[in-house]
């Protein structure tokens, strides 16, 4: 399920974003993704590939990873985020929920350290 609000486009600084043409309230699903799972080996070879990129760590110990469907990959890193993503092992989904009400025309963006207001450093030097 994706709300047929949000479409991808052009960013100024991050290549391609996930964007509202409508208001979304603080606390809507905005986006429910099944995912593929693979296991830790198959994640040593997707990181010599560019879906490294664009891959969600997997499982209680993070011991897989998973390749989301739908727009998930392409939601942008902020530190200060105005949506969260919440994983279900159990039913290999991933959805995306607003934290903060976003006007018609913003951006969505995620922490990728997993909580949205996790100040951590990530992994690699984000914009």
């Amino acid at each position: 399920m994706i709300l047929p609000c949000l479409f991808i486009a052009p960013t100024a600084a991050m290549g391609r974003g996930v964007f509202t043409s409508e208001d979304i309230p603080a606390g809507m699903i905005v986006e429910v993704s099944p995912v593929i799972v693979m296991s830790g080996e198959e994640r040593n070879l997707l990181d010599q590939t560019l879906l490294h990129n664009y891959i969600f760590e997997w499982g209680n110990e993070k011991e897989n990873c998973c390749m989301a469907l739908g727009y998930a990959p392409v939601y942008n890193h902020s530190y200060a985020s105005n949506c969260e993503y919440e994983m279900d092992f159990e039913k290999e989904l991933i959805s995306i929920k607003a934290v903060h009400p976003i006007k018609a025309g913003e951006e969505l963006f995620i922490n990728y350290n997993g909580d949205w207001n996790d100040p951590k450093p990530l992994w690699f030097d984000a914009k």
